[in-house]
């Protein structure tokens, strides 16, 4: 038998494949999240609030500002498909006009104190001394007050207004992130890799930002996560006493607003019990995105 016969068996025996994408950190979270149904229905309907929230203009019936007054507090009818409120303004046109603000505000709060607590935990998880026991001693001052208390006294100074909402929010809601953040700095800090940069010659500020950070940061999506259903129901609570989004704006809140009255709650349900209604499945959502979340950044599950 000849060479070239000898290649031509061997060929023969070799199984020619694609190649399989590889295995990625990336590819494993989301392997992990699929697993919770319950995440991925949240997804899903988190998603469609979003995109109904982002085409307002196009898929409300009316406009969300529009008075009749000789057209208020209708039933649902063919013109009005969940009635109309105490200004004769449509009430789905302002539940699609209102998952806009409800949800921008649970985003934009969230971000500002998730950015407020990476700061100060960053610093002082890493610098440790006294940096850490000033940063830990306030942050333990904004701890002890009750979370709803602080928001609507500061609410309550600085007066109602969407701008004003997410500003509370976000001013009072980073103590969390802040000792998680700090936590993970404490332990990633004396990683080999860590040490490893120091010694190298690496400053503070690329080590922070580029080696514990990262590392950090499972625990604090999730946390942030739950921060938006969170953001979503204080905005829903000050609005209803008055303090958040006011007319003519428009939030699943504000809208709650109107249901102070006994005989809206016990005569008129179509005008609160559609934004009680999405408010409990946005935050049921997020909830349910979180867990999930949570289960797939899990390093002792990720396989």
């Amino acid at each position: 038998m000849g060479d070239d016969t000898i290649v031509e068996e061997i060929e023969k025996k070799i199984d020619y494949t694609v190649a399989k994408k590889p295995i990625t950190l990336r590819s494993i979270i989301w392997k992990r999240f699929k697993k919770n149904k319950l995440a991925l229905i949240g997804m899903v309907i988190l998603s469609i609030l979003a995109i109904i929230a982002i085409f307002a203009d196009f898929i409300a019936p009316y406009p969300a500002t529009t008075v009749d007054y000789a057209n208020k507090k209708l039933p649902p009818s063919k013109e009005h498909i969940l009635g109309t409120d105490e200004l004769g303004c449509d009430v789905l046109s302002r539940l699609i006009y209102g998952a806009r603000i409800s949800l921008s505000i649970g985003l934009v709060a969230v971000c500002l104190y998730v950015s407020i607590g990476i700061l100060i935990g960053s610093i002082s998880g890493f610098f440790g001394g006294w940096i850490d026991a000033i940063l830990m001693r306030f942050t333990d001052v904004v701890i002890s007050f009750p979370w709803l208390i602080l928001v609507i006294i500061v609410a309550a100074i600085l007066g109602p207004s969407i701008y004003n909402v997410m500003l509370v929010i976000g001013l009072t809601g980073w103590s969390t992130v802040a000792r998680l953040v700090r936590g993970e700095f404490l332990k990633l800090k004396e990683m080999e890799y860590t040490l490893a940069a120091k010694g190298l010659g690496a400053k503070n500020f690329r080590i922070i930002f580029t080696h514990l950070l990262p590392n950090a940061f499972a625990p604090v999506l999730v946390a942030a996560t739950m921060g938006v259903a969170d953001a979503i129901i204080i905005e829903a609570a000050l609005s209803f006493l008055g303090l958040g989004v006011v007319f003519p704006n428009t939030s699943w809140g504000q809208m709650m607003n109107a249901a102070q009255s006994l005989t809206v709650l016990s005569r008129m349900p179509w005008l609160w019990l559609p934004p009680g209604i999405l408010i409990s499945i946005a935050v049921l959502c997020i909830n349910f995105i979180g867990d999930g979340l949570r289960d797939a950044l899990d390093p002792k599950l990720i396989q």
